[in-house]
């Protein structure tokens, strides 16, 4: 049970290390744009490989799988509409500034973007298996860039650095105790209880990368982020298959 929040908190510990980054490395706009895009091609493997494969298997043709995709997408979509009319519509955007006003619907949006991920990796655990290792690369990988765009923006916004590592180190607590969530809730559940819940955080995750992270990408990596998307792609089907 421990164990799913330590690696639920590891995953989400590269939003400190992304914060902390940006502190001390000046990082371009187009070299952030194009993480971004490495970022996106690795959940995207993520959602095939780890979520959607396993889901359809434990569905048994019962639907579940394809419910859970479409009820993900759209709460997900709900949320996000919420939260960018509280003004965190540019939480991940490149080059954006965020003032103090702005403390609470970007943390929203950081969180409502980790939480999905958190608790698929608590799934990963669930009887006696060890971590999914692909799933917590991609959620490590795809995180950084997420913390680098926001740090940037809250830095220029006017938050001290003392304050933005609080945030970073708060968003990891709350994703580690959605990945134990993951494990103690639905440690009895049913195949198909899985597989719904799997694939609404697919359906999550899918939504996420399209409306945020992917536009981000090709505005600042230019061409050259598609290749690193699949670049992002062919790495995680590496750990997730051989």
């Amino acid at each position: 049970m421990t164990s799913s929040f330590l690696w639920g908190l590891l995953a989400a510990s590269s939003l400190l290390v992304g914060g902390l980054l940006t502190f001390f490395v000046k990082i371009g706009n187009r070299m952030l744009g194009l993480i971004m895009a490495f970022g996106s091609g690795v959940l995207i493997s993520a959602v095939a490989f780890e979520l959607a494969h396993e889901a359809i298997i434990l569905s048994e043709g019962s639907g579940m799988a394809t419910l859970g995709l479409f009820t993900g997408a759209i709460v997900f979509f709900a949320g996000d509409v919420m939260i960018d009319r509280m003004g965190g519509k540019k939480r991940k955007a490149i080059g954006a500034s965020h003032g103090s006003e702005l403390g609470l619907p970007v943390t929203l949006g950081i969180v409502l973007d980790g939480i999905p991920e958190s608790i698929v990796i608590g799934l990963s655990m669930l009887g006696g298996q060890t971590v999914s290792i692909s799933m917590l690369i991609a959620v490590f990988i795809s995180n950084i860039p997420e913390a680098i765009a926001a740090t940037s923006g809250l830095a220029s916004g006017g938050w001290n650095r003392w304050r933005i590592t609080g945030l970073w180190v708060l968003v990891s607590v709350v994703c580690g105790l959605a990945s134990l969530a993951g494990y103690m809730f639905f440690e009895n559940a049913s195949h198909s209880t899985l597989a719904f819940i799997q694939m609404f955080a697919g359906g999550a995750i899918l939504v996420m990368l399209a409306d945020t992270m992917i536009p981000e990408a090709f505005q600042h990596g230019g061409k050259w982020a598609g290749i690193v998307t699949v670049l992002g792609f062919a790495v995680a089907v590496y750990f997730s298959v051989i």
